[in-house]
């Protein structure tokens, strides 16, 4: 199993080609983040990081992280399916 699991995934489109991605776990986001997101900046973003990185050591709750996913993929722009 995915470190961090998510109660509920979260599915974004991962390019502008209409390819989406359904994330279930921090780990997964965390890898999302550092090697597949669009922008590189933003206060969301790094904030996504932070938290992701809190949740794998196991300092903060998993739905934090996916809070701070979503909230980093607003505030770049990246289109979230509604689950």
């Amino acid at each position: 199993m995915e470190r961090g699991h998510w109660n509920r995934p979260v599915t974004y489109e991962e390019d502008d080609q209409g390819g989406y991605r359904t994330i279930t776990s921090t780990e997964e986001a965390a890898r999302a983040l550092l090697l597949a997101w669009p922008v590189d900046k933003g206060k969301e973003y790094f904030e996504a990081q932070r938290i992701c990185l809190a949740v794998l050591e196991g300092r903060q709750a998993p739905e934090l992280a996916r809070e701070a996913f979503l909230k980093a993929a607003a505030e770049a722009g990246v289109f979230v399916r509604d689950q």
